[in-house]
């Protein structure tokens, strides 16, 4: 497998994953243990333990601790960059659409309430 490939199947992972690292462990599992063998059923439930307990998101700690495992260096960044790029791309898309309708009346009022709502909840 080349580091392209390895790329495109973290991004794939990411782009098919609503809802965090957490919801990225079940593809995680099939793809890296079922489908490739890149890793043990044992060494994967050590892998996600690590990740729990490493400082940040668990689905960037699992992609590094892969590739680094099966590639060296460079899979550890094509995977950690795989993992990272489409929530990247979709960020970016949608400032460019909120930029776009900025002025709309609708949208100002909705990001007052949404303000108001965030300081309510920050003083409680």
């Amino acid at each position: 497998m080349t580091l392209f490939d390895f790329f495109l199947l973290f991004a794939k992972i990411a782009c098919l994953t609503f809802g965090g690292g957490y919801a990225m462990v079940p593809l995680f599992q099939y793809e890296i243990v079922t489908h490739h063998g890149f890793l043990s059923a044992a060494d994967f439930a050590n892998l996600v333990a690590v990740a729990q307990v490493t400082p940040g998101p668990i689905g960037f700690n699992s992609a590094t601790f892969v590739g680094y495992r099966t590639c060296g260096f460079f899979g550890a960044f094509a995977a950690t960059f795989g993992v990272v790029l489409p929530s990247f791309l979709i960020i970016v898309a949608i400032s460019f659409i909120l930029d776009a309708f900025e002025s709309a009346k609708a949208v100002k009022y909705a990001f007052f309430g949404i303000r108001a709502g965030v300081l309510a909840l920050i003083l409680k």
